[in-house]
């Protein structure tokens, strides 16, 4: 639905997008993770057509950007960082503006009830924007996105500012709206991603550092895979049971939880499945396991670690 290639943009001297490439498909809610000024807001504003590339294409549904820019841009619905309301207007009377600007060819009432019954703002169709609380803003600004049902939305940060209330409904409305159309989600908010997407992809330095699964991106990184263990034994005997277990690559103790139990991480090679042999081998040595469970690195973590190990790298 969405193909990236060779993006690049430049301001002067500076890099702001660095030879990226990326595909989104049909259905899919893509989560563009990074720090502030990553590169996350350039790149959308070039899918949008809003600012050209200096080098690289974008294709939205077979239609190239620069060769075909209006084509593109009617596949597309929008919600900027601030969206961009005329507060003085009533809610339907801007809907019904941004309708005509869209030049939508849908029937015109029913469409506009349609959009903001889906985004749930009929009950402040006749209020001023300027009046709304910034969530009833906010969702106006996704009923202008929507309007034509464009294949393809592009939400940069949609979330800031909101009270916590605010971004549970916002992030239940992004799902939803994932069943219908391809969703590409900007945000430098590990919780909001992990929440929303099924896939992320994370950019430092307006380069990709990961593009993963959301469930697979800590795995991905670190390469192998980690267990905790809370085990009642002598330090020694422990230690000497899990590091003849077959995959093992890595022991070390975190801390004591009490004056016989310690906390372990053990890390192992993905391909091997070791919870079975580390049981056995544990109870072999007349210790208990009193706990066991993934001790893979959280999201933050990971998305972390990536940023920190792209900064490294630069000169």
């Amino acid at each position: 639905m969405v193909e990236v290639k060779n993006l690049t943009k430049r301001y002067g001297k500076t890099t702001a997008v660095d030879d990226i490439s990326f595909t989104v498909e049909s259905g899919e809610v893509l989560g563009f993770l990074g720090p502030n000024g990553a590169g996350k807001s350039t790149t959308m504003n070039i899918i949008t057509g809003y600012i050209s590339s200096s080098s690289g294409t974008v294709t939205v549904d077979g239609a190239e950007i620069l060769q075909d820019p209006k084509a593109v841009k009617s596949k597309i619905g929008y919600l900027p960082e601030i969206p961009p309301l005329y507060v003085e207007m009533t809610v339907r009377k801007y809907l019904e503006f941004m309708f005509n600007l869209k030049k939508v060819k849908l029937p015109k009432a029913e469409h506009i009830d349609e959009v903001m019954r889906l985004v749930k703002i009929t009950d402040v169709s006749e209020r001023l924007i300027k009046n709304l609380s910034k969530g009833y803003r906010q969702r106006v600004g996704f009923a202008q996105a929507l309007l034509g049902n464009p294949p393809v939305l592009i939400l940069d940060e949609p979330t800031v500012g909101l009270d916590p209330k605010q971004i549970i409904e916002i992030r239940k409305l992004i799902r939803s709206l994932g069943k219908k159309h391809t969703v590409i989600f900007s945000s430098h908010v590990l919780s909001e991603v992990s929440a929303t997407c099924d896939r992320i992809i994370v950019i430092s330095n307006g380069k990709i550092v990961a593009d993963a699964k959301t469930e697979e991106l800590s795995s991905s990184i670190s390469g192998d895979e980690k267990l905790s263990l809370d085990i009642e034994g002598a330090q020694s005997t422990v230690l000497g049971a899990l590091k003849v277990i077959p995959g093992v690559l890595k022991i070390r103790k975190t801390r004591d939880i009490s004056e016989d139990v310690s906390r372990y991480i053990v890390e192992y090679k993905k391909e091997i499945d070791i919870r079975k042999n580390v049981f056995n081998a544990v109870a072999s040595a007349d210790c208990v396991i009193l706990n066991m469970q993934s001790g893979n690195e959280t999201l933050e973590e990971s998305f972390l670690k990536l940023v920190s190990e792209d900064q490294r790298g630069e000169v």
